[in-house]
């Protein structure tokens, strides 16, 4: 009969022991390896990740009247801002004619237009443009197959006068 407190030792079937050294060898292994697998995958997580789009939302909740009124004196101003991309050889190209309500062309305008990327803000590409005649614009971008964000701001001084949003998509 055996002494009462002690343990009797498991046999695995092939006369090895599972002794409680092997128990919590493999369970130190176990989450050993599962914490290994959790940081692997954080760091992925945060070198991958491009960015949030609104750093603070309070403050672009405080912004909101402000967008409204100068959407509002935008659509009053009635200028029709066209954009279009074609393929070239050497990449894409952005064209944008700006007329006033009257269908006057724009000229002079200082047009800020800027290829945004849906996922990861790091791949947002400023499109230079210049004047080529009267309120026509042309800008050259090397730009990766997928969908984009356009925007197209125009501006007089310091203040935007013109904002479009447009999708559009480069094959």
């Amino acid at each position: 009969m055996r002494p009462a407190g002690s343990l009797k030792r498991v046999s695995d079937g092939d006369g090895r022991q599972l002794t409680g050294r092997k128990v919590f060898i493999l369970l130190v292994g176990f989450f050993g390896f599962v914490m290994v697998v959790n940081v692997f995958m954080v760091h992925a997580a945060i070198t991958t990740f491009g960015g949030v789009d609104t750093p603070s939302s309070y403050q672009a909740g405080l912004a909101f009247k402000s967008e409204e009124r100068d959407a509002a004196e935008q659509a009053a101003r009635a200028w029709r801002v066209e954009a279009k991309i074609s393929s070239t050889a050497d990449g894409s190209s952005v064209s944008i004619s700006v007329a006033d309500d009257a269908g006057r062309p724009v000229t002079g305008a200082d047009i800020v237009t800027r290829l945004s990327h849906p996922i990861d803000e790091r791949r947002d590409i400023t499109v230079p443009v210049a004047e080529l005649g009267a309120g026509n614009y042309f800008g050259r971008v090397r730009a990766e197959p997928g969908q984009w964000t356009l925007f197209i701001d125009i501006f007089d001084g310091d203040d935007r006068v013109f904002r479009s949003r447009n999708r559009v998509m480069f094959e």
